[in-house]
């Protein structure tokens, strides 16, 4: 019914969290992970079409440094009458 992202669970985590999203209506849907510097270090969705509903994807950050990451998600619906939707949340890696 609506657009939502959820808070990576568990966080902290090592070295596998989840990521869960809603979409109202299907969408091109794009989830990057970024190091806090900006850099771009993942990318788990990359511009693919997904239906409305609940979603998730798990994030394998096994060959990463600890540290504070962000994810961010792009939905771009593609029916009428729904916005863009964009969000970013923090998580933490600990080893």
């Amino acid at each position: 019914e609506s657009y939502a992202i959820a808070q990576n669970y568990p966080n902290p985590f090592n070295p596998v969290t989840t990521i869960e999203f809603d979409l109202a209506g299907p969408s091109v849907v794009s989830l990057t992970v970024y190091n806090l510097l900006g850099a771009e270090v993942a990318s788990l969705i990359a511009g693919e079409t997904l239906d409305a509903g609940a979603q998730s994807v798990d994030f394998d950050a096994s060959s990463f440094p600890s540290g504070v990451y962000l994810y961010r998600i792009t939905a771009l619906p593609s029916g009428e009458g729904l916005s863009r939707y964009s969000a970013v949340r923090k998580m933490v890696l600990l080893k």
